[in-house]
C-alpha cells in the first residue's frame, strides 16, 4: 500500500501582509494622510504635525499588528454582523433571529 501523500506547506505563502509591523493598507492610507497634510498646508507646524502622525500611526499599527495581524479583517466582519450576532455571554441575552432579507 502506498503511502499518503505529503504536499510541502510553505508557511510565507499564508503570512499577513505587513508593512512596518502593521496592516499593509493601514499604514499606507495614514502615510497618505499625513503627506497630504504637509503638502497641502506647507507651514512649519503642518510638517512636525504630520511627522508626528505618521510615527504615531506607525506606533500603534504596530501594536496592533503584533496583537492580531489580522484585526482589521476581524474587526470589519464584527461591524458586518452586528445586527445578526449580538455577542452577549450572559443569561439575559437578547434571542437572535434571523434576518427577514436571509430567508
Amino acid at each position: 500500500m502506498d503511502a499518503p501523500r505529503q504536499v510541502p506547506f510553505h508557511e510565507s505563502a499564508n503570512r499577513p501582509n505587513l508593512l512596518l509591523g502593521g496592516d499593509r493598507e493601514l499604514v499606507l492610507v495614514f502615510a497618505i494622510l499625513a503627506a497630504m497634510l504637509v503638502f497641502a498646508v506647507m507651514k512649519w507646524w503642518s510638517v512636525v504635525a504630520g511627522v508626528v502622525l505618521w510615527l504615531t500611526a506607525v506606533g500603534v499599527l504596530a501594536r496592533m499588528g503584533k496583537a492580531d495581524p489580522l484585526l482589521r479583517h476581524v474587526y470589519l466582519r464584527h461591524i458586518r454582523y452586528r445586527a445578526f450576532y449580538p455577542a452577549k455571554s450572559r443569561l439575559a441575552a437578547p434571542q437572535t433571529t434571523t434576518p427577514v432579507s436571509w430567508r
